[in-house]
């Protein structure tokens, strides 16, 4: 999948549908591919609540779509990364809400590596939102449990560059974690 289709167009060709126009095929893929999405999306925000929100938005999206349902799941992946990539770039949580729903946010056994295990998934997630759209998402994309070839089909790379990116991609990512 090209940037251009990750972005809802294809050969120049807009990929929605008019506003009211829902693709029958939408409950088929949303319950076949809603796990994937949400871990997707869960892998970049660090939240399953906030993750949820996000595949929301990227199932509304692809409901608009003209999107063929053969490339769903790869759309869906990378627009779940791109989403949740952009709600770290600008800010857009809601995490005191989420966390004082979440019983086990009250039931910490130790205090102190509750707090630096939550400050280094912070550092984490920043780093990643300063890596090269392309390298953060590839890495997200691996890490949240897709092969080598749903990669390269999502990001529309050779299979065989797909480890090449993601190698560079943890590279960057240790560097900024160590800037």
């Amino acid at each position: 999948m090209d940037s251009a289709l990750a972005h809802g167009r294809k050969d120049g060709v807009a990929l929605t549908r008019s506003p009211r126009a829902v693709r029958p095929d939408l409950e088929q893929v949303f319950r076949t591919s809603y796990p994937r999405v949400v871990a997707v999306a869960a892998r970049v925000l660090g939240s399953r609540d906030e993750a949820e929100d996000v595949a929301q938005e990227v199932f509304l999206t692809f409901g608009r779509s003209d999107v063929p349902a053969g490339e769903a799941l790869p759309w869906l992946s990378v627009a779940a990364a791109h989403t949740a990539l952009n709600h770290l770039r600008t800010g857009k949580r809601r995490t005191g809400r989420e966390q004082a729903a979440r019983p086990e946010a009250t039931a910490v056994p130790d205090v102190a590596d509750a707090v630096v295990a939550s400050e280094e998934r912070r550092r984490v997630r920043a780093a990643l939102a300063r890596l090269p759209r392309k390298q953060a998402i590839a890495l997200v994309l691996r890490h949240s449990g897709l092969s080598y070839a749903e990669v390269a089909a999502a990001l529309d790379l050779s299979p065989g560059s797909v480890g090449t990116t993601v190698r560079r991609a943890e590279s960057a990512l240790r560097k900024e974690l160590n800037a």
